[in-house]
Parts: structure tokens; sequence; C-alpha cells
């Protein structure tokens, strides 16, 4: 994630050259540790969370419409921005002048997307919620895909930027060259791209994610749920129950559902805090601060809060959790059989 000089530079002016700068034994043994088991964890959980939604029809809600986006977006980087860490630690750029510039692209790319799937779905849970009768015409699948057909669309346009902002850079060193990938031009005319970036997919998304909380908790905690929070009941009553026992089942499912999402939302301001007040930092430090190790804490931060979505809806989703395990036995009862007579019929994740 962290680029490097913007052109073919020697050690020094006075061309004197020296050895090429190597990351420790320990650095190189931790990284890679971290990134593999971080990585491998990730891309398993968020193809599941893909195939539990796409292949179970009772989980093709609105909100899991947005995480299935989410999850395609976070396997992007975690393959874009892990997987190449852990050969890029060990060696120079490996990946040639296209490779520069795809998986810079795509990192930005699923990072961004990662951001506005997730200011999406809290504006969903915000009308389910605080305006369930609109929500009956709102909050519905073919919405959603319209919604990230868009997102996705704008944020490719967007960061196509990059493909003209990046290039590889060669270092001369008295042992080798040294290849890395990083910036045509000088660091600081970066700085308005990355307070953009800053504002547009970080600082917006979580002034809308608290102020959108803050309204539904007050409505969780201080007003009557209604029965039906999102319009997209597979069936409001079962046969023997009262309407205030699917009252009370509903607002516990709802509750349950928007605290998971709420997690996700945490999650996702704290780990990318890291990274995000180094891009600031950097951006009025000259030279930059670049220590190895809190490098390696701000890529591992971000490795997990694209791997943790998946363990988050495991613990705190009923559904998933039961498509989860058929998906992982590959027979069994269907948990829509499961949840059907267990939890309420409103169709949450």
């Amino acid at each position: 994630m962290a680029h490097s000089s913007s052109k073919n530079t020697t050690p020094f002016d006075n061309e004197i050259l020296i050895n090429m700068p190597q990351n420790s034994m320990e650095v190189q043994v931790i990284t890679i540790v971290l990134a593999l088991l971080i990585c491998g964890v990730g891309i398993a959980g968020n193809l599941m969370v893909v195939l539990v939604v796409l292949r179970t029809k009772h989980m093709m809600t609105p909100t899991n419409c947005y995480l299935v986006s989410l999850a395609i977006a976070d396997l992007i980087v975690l393959l874009a921005a892990g997987l190449p860490n852990i050969s890029e630690v060990v060696d120079s750029w490996i990946y040639g002048y296209a490779g520069c510039l795809c998986i810079t692209y795509l990192q930005y790319l699923g990072i961004n997307v990662s951001s506005c799937s997730i200011t999406a779905f809290t504006i969903e849970r915000y009308i389910a919620i605080c305006h369930s009768i609109k929500a009956q015409f709102i909050c519905t699948v073919s919405r959603a895909k319209r919604i990230i057909s868009f997102v996705w669309i704008f944020t490719s346009l967007y960061c196509m930027m990059w493909l003209f902002l990046v290039d590889t850079n060669k270092t001369v060193y008295a042992n080798g060259v040294l290849v890395s990938c990083g910036y045509r031009v000088s660091r600081n005319l970066y700085m308005p791209i990355y307070f953009l970036d800053l504002s547009l997919f970080y600082v917006i998304p979580l002034i809308v994610a608290v102020v959108l909380y803050g309204l539904i908790a007050r409505i969780l905690f201080m007003s009557p749920l209604p029965t039906n929070l999102n319009g997209n009941s597979e069936g409001s009553i079962h046969q023997g129950r009262s309407s205030s026992t699917v009252k009370r089942s509903c607002g516990r499912t709802t509750w349950i559902v928007t605290k998971m999402l709420a997690v996700v939302v945490i999650i996702f301001t704290l780990l990318w805090m890291p990274y995000r007040t180094l891009v600031v930092v950097n951006s009025f430090m000259d030279p930059p601060y670049l220590n190895t190790w809190f490098l390696l804490f701000c890529r591992v931060c971000i490795y997990t809060n694209s791997a943790s979505n998946p363990i988050i809806y495991n613990l705190m989703s009923q559904k998933f959790r039961a498509a989860f395990k058929k998906l992982c036995k590959g027979n069994g009862q269907d948990p829509e059989k499961v949840t059907k007579y267990n939890v309420p019929v409103i169709r949450q994740p």
C-alpha cells in the first residue's frame, strides 16, 4: 500500500553506491506468516459469503446484496494488496509495469467499493428502521442491485486515475537494482488526491454512519417497533402466533442485524484509522515516516478488516451461520427450513 520514490535514482547524488537494503529475516517471516494466515482466512470467508447469498434463495435480501458487494471488494483487497506484499517483502517488485498499474488500480478499487458498500447498507438500515412504510417500496433487492451497479461503475471510473499516476521505479545499488512500484512525479503533488480519497471514502462515510446509527439507536431504544421493518417479509404472521409475539421477534431480529452491521462499520473505522492517519501525517512530513514495523502494522490492520466480516456474520447472524454450515457440509437440511420455524420471518441476514 505504501508507494516508493517517483523516479530512477541512485542512493546518493555523488553516485557512491551502497548495498541494497533488505528487510530483516524477522520482518520477512512475520510478514509472510501473517499475510498468508489473514489472507487465507479472508479469501475463504468472503467466498463463502458470496456463495451462500447467491445460492440460497431466502438469503437474497437488500442488506445481503450489499454484503456480497462488500465481500467481493474485500476479496480484491486481499488478492491485490495482501498476496503481492508477501513477495515484495522478500524481493523487489516482480510484477512488472503492467502489474504495477493493475495491482494499484485493484487495491484502490477494492478499498473504495468497500467503503461505498458499507455506506449503502447503513443508509438501507436507516430507511428500513426509521421509515418502515417507505422501506416497503425503497428497500428492495432490485433497487439494491441498481445501487451496487452504480457504486462499482462510479468507483471503477474514479480509480482509473491511478493508471496514470504510478510507474515502476529502479534504484541502483552496488549489489544490484531495486525495482519498486511507485509514483511518477513528486510525492507532494499527490496530496490533493489523497485528501480527496480520504474525504470521499473514509471521513464522509464515517460521519454518515455516526449520524444514521445514532438515529437508528434512538428508534430502537425509545420507540415501539413495527412488525414489518424492511418491507421484504416472507409473510407476516405464523398460524397460531399472536401479532405481539411476532412484533417482539421482529424487533429482536432487527436489533441483532443492526448491531451486526454496526460492528462491521466500527471495525472498518478502527482498522483503517492507522493507515489513513499515516497518509495524512506523511503528507506534511519530509522525509515521510516509513518505519518498517508500523507499515507492517497498518497493512495487517487492512488485511484483518477485509478478513473479519465473514467471521462477524457467522458469530452474530443465525441465518449466515446455518448457511455457512450447509455450504461446508455440502449437504444436509436447507437452512431456510431450519430457520423458518426458529426465527422471525422478516427477511434479514
